[in-house]
């Protein structure tokens, strides 16, 4: 059953987050504020959803005439098999984040990796043609590699401890992508960290990704961690005069993404990237 944290079981929610555990999420902040930024009175909350349990919060979504749902770990792939229809992003990914009312279907879609590129757009980062190196193999790995393809990057290359995972996130940029060395990143324009090393409360906290001293001003690195909102290789980065961004950027443009789907109205970023920033700074 779908019980929104710190609210009245019985409130009226018209969007969510689904996860478990799901109290860290940032989520109703940043995606509350759009909602009253946009005038809208409508109610976002946290669902803590057990695992295995994704396709009946879907079932109760429906039941509740909710517009939409967004979807964190460990549900990400079960929601993908579970919806009607799958965005293109989603299919090729096999990962949802968001899920959207359509008449009586639900279609999932993923906008990490639009996020991504949004977010460095908004910075006046350049994509089209650089070459670009993204740390790691994960889930966010991947939807960054196959969002950076689609904005028609030069190159991007997979760095990972493990060769094939590396090559299988690599292969989601088709001719663009490939894999590299950490001993090389010097070539790169851009370098992501989508590896969880310096993220609060883990074992790799206060860890970097890499040697800080193979990075030089010409290159922009992009933290992916947003907590904490300054983490130790983007401090390195300013001792180095390395430009960089912060997790955050992704953070709230993929969850603008979301809320553009679910009211097809362009939710207030400043809005949203203030309350992420002001919710961060508790933590």
């Amino acid at each position: 059953m779908l019980i929104p944290i710190g609210l009245d079981p019985d409130a009226d929610v018209a969007a969510g987050v689904i996860g478990f555990p799901i109290r860290h999420s940032l989520s109703p902040v940043i995606c509350q504020a759009a909602f009253d930024g946009l005038g809208l009175n409508w109610v976002y909350a946290a669902f803590e959803v057990a695992p295995g349990e994704a396709a009946t919060a879907l079932d109760e979504m429906r039941e509740r005439g909710m517009a939409g749902l967004s979807v964190t770990m460990p549900h990400k792939a079960d929601v993908a098999a579970a919806v009607d229809e799958l965005s293109p992003a989603a299919a090729a990914l096999g990962v949802v984040n968001c899920v959207a009312r359509d008449g009586d279907r639900l279609v999932g879609h993923n906008t990490d990796g639009a996020g991504f590129c949004d977010a460095l757009l908004a910075e006046g980062v350049e994509l089209t043609g650089i070459t670009c190196a993204v740390l790691g193999a994960g889930g966010a790995a991947r939807a960054v590699v196959a969002e950076l393809a689609r904005r028609e990057v030069g190159e991007v290359a997979v760095i990972a401890r493990r060769p094939e995972a590396a090559a299988s996130a690599a292969a989601l940029a088709g001719s663009a992508g490939t894999t590299a060395g950490l001993a090389n990143i010097d070539r790169f324009r851009l370098v992501v960290n989508a590896t969880p090393l310096g993220m609060a409360e883990t074992e790799g906290a206060g860890s970097l990704p890499l040697d800080p001293e193979l990075l030089h001003p010409q290159q922009h690195v992009a933290e992916l961690v947003y907590n904490p909102l300054h983490t130790p290789l983007l401090a390195e980065c300013h001792r180095r005069d390395v430009p960089a961004s912060t997790g955050v950027g992704m953070l709230v443009y993929q969850a603008a993404h979301a809320v553009r789907i679910w009211t097809g109205a362009d939710p207030p970023v400043e809005a949203m990237t203030a309350a992420a920033t002001e919710a961060l700074k508790d933590r």
